[in-house]
């Protein structure tokens, strides 16, 4: 069964329901998938140490210690309260993890993550940590792969992502988004593909080929994929049109893609907004389903 990472604190529960961000949306996706017979590995909460891989050593002490200025914390969307930072050094707990154990297994997936708008100096767009940045440069680090490569395909521009390894060149980083939608600058990351507003499956899945084409031809020893549901016709901070339909082509078509070549795959949820966050977690849950469903994972 295709390896799932999970934790308790991945839902901060000082956020209330009625935030634009849909928090309780973690909760749901574990009960859901608990329902459906899987199990979860717990990461550790991210040492300190890893967070200075992505992310200016100032910036992390603030938050961790809750004493981020308040202009900042606007930028990021939430009250930085200590279940926020337990949240967020969880998330990239869990990613590193999810990335370790697709290498193991082939593939994996974090039931958080793509906090993709978080750069080197701070936080923005519900995104405190970097997970993805993290789990690279720790792996790049300690030898455990030689390239990355990193297929966002959540509707925003993964900017952050785009920032922090910019300067790394054992990482291929590729975006494909709504480029009418947020964030208003886009710095570039190693491909960019920005899709006008209302794109629907056919012309977004054409996109995609040649996304995953570049990225898989970077040869990387494992790629990051950011699966955010914010694509779909119904988010309402996502522009896009896809299906029910399109969201698991897409996911299919980057789990095929990756298992033809054997390049382990990792992914993450990445965003997705509704003021029913069981819509959103129901979406977040295909891409197991999606995953699962082409027995990439070996045990």
């Amino acid at each position: 069964m295709l390896p799932l990472v999970h934790h308790p604190d991945y839902d901060a529960r000082t956020v209330p329901d009625d935030h634009r961000f849909p928090m309780r949306k973690y909760a749901l996706v574990a009960d859901m998938l608990r329902a459906a017979g899987y199990e979860f590995f717990e990461p550790l909460l991210a040492p300190e140490a890893w967070l200075h891989l992505a992310h200016d050593p100032a910036y992390v002490g603030a938050i961790l210690g809750q004493t981020l200025d308040a202009k900042a914390a606007r930028k990021i969307g939430f009250e930085i309260t200590p279940a926020i930072a337990r949240r967020s050094r969880a998330a990239v707990g869990g990613t590193c993890l999810a990335a370790r154990l697709a290498l193991e297994h082939g593939a994996a997936v974090n039931l958080a993550g793509g906090s993709h708008h978080a750069g080197p100096d701070g936080g923005a767009g519900f995104c405190v940590f970097n997970d993805v940045a993290v789990g690279a440069l720790l792996l790049l680090q300690e030898g455990a792969v030689r390239r990355v490569a990193v297929v966002d395909c959540d509707v925003h521009h993964g900017d952050g992502t785009a920032l922090i390894l910019g300067a790394e060149p054992r990482a291929f980083t590729a975006s494909l988004h709504c480029e009418q939608n947020w964030p208003r600058e886009k710095p570039p990351s190693d491909l960019d593909i920005g899709l006008p507003k209302g794109t629907g499956d056919a012309a977004y899945l054409a996109a995609l080929e040649t996304l995953v084409a570049e990225a898989l031809a970077s040869q990387p020893d494992l790629v990051f994929y950011n699966a955010g549901v914010d694509p779909h016709a119904d988010d309402r901070l996502g522009l896009l049109s896809l299906s029910d339909a399109g969201l698991a082509a897409r996911d299919r078509y980057v789990a095929e893609a990756c298992a033809s070549q054997a390049v382990p795959l990792c992914a993450v949820l990445g965003g997705g907004y509704s003021s029913d966050a069981s819509a959103v977690a129901r979406r977040h849950c295909g891409l197991v389903a999606s995953i699962d469903a082409i027995g990439m994972s070996a045990e």
